[in-house]
């Protein structure tokens, strides 16, 4: 049972810190991607 405590204990843990980084006011949202146009007529010889 010990062990089985220690992983519930772990896996709580981990649900407190995921909710408290989505909860968080200054979480930083993902970083929109930037399209790179790319000259692919050279890279067909």
């Amino acid at each position: 049972m010990d062990a089985l405590e220690k992983i519930l204990d772990k896996v709580t843990d981990w649900v407190r810190k995921l909710i408290e980084a989505l909860l968080s006011p200054d979480a930083q949202p993902e970083a929109e991607l930037i399209p790179i146009p790319i000259d692919d007529r050279t890279s067909r010889h």
